[in-house]
């Protein structure tokens, strides 16, 4: 008795001895995948498009490894002399190699997307295919694969060990049959977070080319059900493998149903408590930096995430207001820099930085409140400023309609450039129609209480952004800048609101009323004299003329920087 006693712990040991060498296999496969390391990414640059093949074979291949350790834990409950230990091993290995076979296959096929990126076609619907049958992939393995495993490879097995080993077919069957779902249900798991692990580098390439609009399908298991189903799996794995090595082995197939029985009673109370906490306390973090970014990505800028743990969540959600600070702060300094400079400007120098000089051809508006002088003398400063605000709030926004920037304010005056930075083939349609607007404004909203002169010259000039010592403006220089000046100056000689010079006319396409010449006059500062014209009949003008609209964007003042900031989070 004491032999059979001491026969039996000696093939427990060896058992264990097995199970250990097999541990280490396949930890070291896991390491030679580089699940844990750079070499996943040290590979893709060597291998190139063979890459996902090359991984997900080697990947495969762990799977002889469980199967291995499947069969000699088997050894734990029944015993089996080395031929019908070796001839299971056999056909066991041999299934699974067939399977693998086919399984590669499968893979091939999902994989067609991606190889099509990886050999060169790289338009943006087929990067966007290629990444998304990749993220999709273990997810859709799994899934169809699983069905094919659970008929073709788990009961001829079953079926075959019984009746090698003599068990009774009305208990070794079902038995072995759960067994097999079982080792087949822990293969799939390591299969998914292998296959997951090891074809980041590839999605990581794939991603630099996706566009920033894109959106993620749903069509992978969540966090949660990755977490509730590989946790209980672990559990149950563990306890058959540590109910075997410490009970001792011999106790048949009965015993092996028993401790299955056990584990799953275990894992689906004990266990399934701590696993709905930890699910838990991962997601709710999670859920909370969600719902933060998707408010800031509607462009609620004061979205913040509350810190509710010490760990790698916590750091994250700091991480994540830290984030939306920088943003809000930033979106502090458009809204003042918007208020100070012209939106479209202000777009540009933010993005590029200070603006080289570039010629381009504009219709300049150069506009002055008549007789502001003598009122400035007679009201004081808070009137001045007030009367001046009250003006611009109105002009400025006709100006913005008709593809115009208030380029300057010069106290009583306003320079308005149309043309640049935006370019308009008909810059000089939308100068003179503005003007038009603007005149018939002023006469509605002030009548007599307030006259304006406004010049309107075409052009080239030089447009970009001058300063230094940390100060720069954007603005237009030129001679077409100056004669609009002298135009607007010879409206208070001729008693017109509006002039226009015959660049300006020339360059017109549309209808506005029609125009009538005024005696040409010599400019300060010009050698030839300047022919110059006057809508007919300036008294009738009316404020309610149709706009030169900006495509889409009739954009003004800080407002257009918002909504294309926001745009921008979308």
């Amino acid at each position: 008795m004491g032999d059979v006693r001491r026969a039996a712990h000696g093939a427990v040991a060896t058992a264990q001895d097995h199970l250990r060498v097999h541990g280490r296999v396949a930890r070291a496969g896991m390491a030679a995948l580089g699940v844990s390391g750079p070499i996943p990414r040290w590979l893709y640059a060597k291998l190139g498009r063979r890459y996902p093949t090359f991984v997900i074979t080697l990947e495969f291949a762990v799977a002889h490894a469980v199967v291995a350790g499947s069969i000699l834990l088997l050894t734990l409950y029944v015993p089996m002399s080395l031929d019908e230990f070796l001839w299971i091993l056999l056909v066991a290995e041999l299934v699974v190699g067939i399977e693998n076979l086919f399984a590669t296959r499968l893979v091939a096929k999902l994989l067609h997307p991606v190889t099509a990126w990886l050999n060169g076609s790289r338009e943006p619907e087929e990067t966007l295919d290629a990444w998304t049958a990749l993220a999709a992939l273990p997810t859709t393995f799994v899934k169809r694969w699983g069905r094919a495993s659970i008929l073709f490879s788990v009961p001829p097995l079953a079926l075959f060990i019984t009746f090698e080993l003599g068990l009774p077919p009305e208990m070794g069957i079902p038995l072995l049959v759960v067994g097999g779902l079982g080792v087949l249900a822990y293969g799939s798991l390591l299969r998914f977070f292998a296959m997951e692990l090891v074809l980041r580098p590839v999605l990581e390439d794939i991603a630099g080319d996706l566009p920033e609009d894109f959106e993620i399908v749903d069509s992978g298991f969540s966090l949660k059900s990755k977490i509730m189903v590989a946790l209980p799996m672990v559990n149950i794995v563990t306890g058959v493998v540590v109910a075997a090595l410490t009970q001792g082995g011999g106790r048949g197939i009965t015993g092996f149903g028993l401790d299955v029985a056990l584990a799953v009673v275990v894992a689906g109370t004990i266990s399934l408590e701590v696993n709905l906490l930890l699910s838990r306390a991962i997601l709710t973090p999670l859920l909370n930096l969600r719902h933060a970014t998707e408010r800031l990505a509607a462009g609620d800028l004061t979205a913040r995430v509350a810190v509710i743990s010490a760990d790698e969540t916590g750091e994250l959600a700091t991480s994540f207001n830290r984030m939306a600070t920088g943003l809000e702060e930033r979106e502090r300094l458009r809204e003042a820099f918007g208020a100070f400079v012209d939106p479209d400007v202000a777009e540009r120098i933010l993005e590029e930085g200070a603006l080289d000089g570039e010629e381009a051809e504009v219709s300049v508006l150069f506009l002055d409140i008549r007789d502001f002088t003598a009122f400035a003398e007679r009201a004081s400063a808070r009137e001045v400023v007030a009367r001046l605000n009250h003006f611009y709030e109105r002009v400025v926004p006709v100006l913005t309609r008709h593809g115009g920037h208030a380029n300057k304010f010069i106290g009583d005056g306003l320079l308005g450039v149309f043309g640049t930075p935006e370019r308009h083939a008909d810059h000089a349609d939308r100068a003179v129609a503005c003007a038009l607007q603007i005149a018939g404004l002023i006469q509605v909203v002030y009548g007599d209480d307030l006259r304006v002169g406004i010049g309107v010259n075409s052009g080239p000039v030089m447009a970009g952004t001058i300063g230094g010592g940390g100060r720069l403006d954007f603005t237009v220089i030129g001679d077409a800048v100056n004669t609009a000046s002298r135009v607007e100056h010879v409206t208070r000689e001729t008693g017109d609101v509006i002039l226009i010079t015959e660049a300006t006319r020339c360059l017109l396409t549309r209808d506005l009323g029609g125009f009538e010449e005024r005696p040409s006059v010599e400019l300060k500062g010009k050698t030839e004299q300047v022919r110059l014209w006057a809508p007919l009949e300036q008294a009738r003008l009316q404020p309610d003329l149709e706009p030169i609209s900006v495509g889409d964007g009739l954009r003004s003042g800080i407002e257009a920087v918002r909504r294309r900031r926001r745009g921008r989070f979308r």
